[in-house]
């Protein structure tokens, strides 16, 4: 069950269908298990406080106009949950939550879906 802000977190990338998750029968659609955890990280780090949720849905829409930019709109390569992923690196390394050479530690766990995922402290 959402809390009040996962929800608007949530609904809040439902203005349009460039930035808004994949769904399925009204549901959010995740096809591999990374990309729940992913989901999940980046609304707790921002219910923590880490960034604020506008700055995330901002860095999204930029991270897939970024993508667009160079790639052709119907590549088979689209992947909303790797501009997630890159989206949620931006901002993680920029507010100092990991450095860079750590994300990409947690990146290959997240990934494989092995190990465990090391606890974030809140501020």
């Amino acid at each position: 069950m959402f809390t009040k802000f996962e929800h608007f977190a949530a609904t809040s990338l439902m203005g349009s269908s460039e930035e808004a998750p994949p769904r399925q029968d009204g549901h959010l659609q995740f096809d591999r298990e990374w990309e729940k955890l992913a989901f999940g990280v980046a609304i707790a780090l921002s219910k923590q406080g880490y960034f604020e949720w506008e700055e995330f849905r901002q860095t999204l829409i930029a991270t897939i106009a970024e993508w667009e930019a160079t790639h052709e709109l119907d590549d088979p390569d689209w992947d909303y949950y790797q501009c997630w992923l890159a989206t949620l690196e931006k901002l993680v390394v920029a507010t100092g939550v990991v450095e860079a050479k750590e994300w990409q530690t947690l990146v290959a766990q997240l990934l494989d879906c092995k190990g465990t995922t090391p606890a974030i402290t809140s501020q």
